[in-house]
């Protein structure tokens, strides 16, 4: 992958995440002061091994809850974007629609619902998931496993992912979210328990 010119967003952060030692603290005060376009530029800049990198880094980096993914000013059952990137050999840029159930504590959601936004969502469905805390670490659990009992409207339907060529994609699997700064999560992807050697970044709308 091309390095962007000097100076800008995606430089700046690639430096970062490629130095030898990455400093979290320092990525997060950068992420943080950049502007929402310039931050979801800037992220998904982030290539497979600065991915794999920053989930290593990241491991007991501050804490991930459900209320960083849905702030408690988002009303019910209205998504909440997150820009991301894989390490998929295609089709690398995506979306995690999140929503808080109806009727919820704003302030300490026991789960939230979502779905994958992307380009081959007509093949392979949309991958709805649960999404809770993990109950030992400071991190977050996308469950692909369990679906949501109902969806915002505008969303598509609810189609479960252990059938049809979704379960290729989505199938028996659990995504792990830990913290990089406000607005951005690291994450990886397992299947039965086992680690796919595949990872994503996320970056929340302002």
């Amino acid at each position: 992958m091309s390095t962007p010119r000097t100076g800008t967003p995606e430089h700046e952060l690639l430096s970062r995440v490629r130095a030898a030692a990455i400093k979290l603290l320092e990525v997060a005060h950068f992420l943080d002061a950049l502007a929402p376009a310039d931050r979801v530029r800037a992220v998904r800049a982030l290539g497979r091994p600065e991915q794999r990198r920053l989930y290593e880094a990241a491991k007991g980096f501050g804490s991930v809850r459900l209320v960083d993914l849905v702030p408690p000013g988002a009303p019910d059952l209205v998504a909440v974007r997150h820009y991301g990137r894989n390490t998929l050999p295609l089709f690398t840029l995506f979306e995690k629609r999140f929503a808080r159930p109806r009727a919820a504590d704003p302030h300490k959601p026991p789960l939230l619902y979502g779905f994958n936004f992307q380009t081959m969502s007509f093949f392979t469905g949309p991958g709805y998931f649960v999404a809770r805390e993990d109950a030992s670490l400071p991190e977050v659990l996308i469950d692909y496993r369990e679906l949501p009992p109902e969806r915002p409207e505008g969303w598509p339907p609810i189609r479960p992912n252990d059938q049809g060529p979704g379960r290729l994609v989505y199938g028996n699997m659990v995504d792990t979210l830990r913290r990089v700064s406000e607005h951005v999560t690291i994450g990886s992807a397992a299947r039965g328990g086992k680690d796919l050697g595949s990872w994503f970044v996320l970056c929340r709308e302002a």
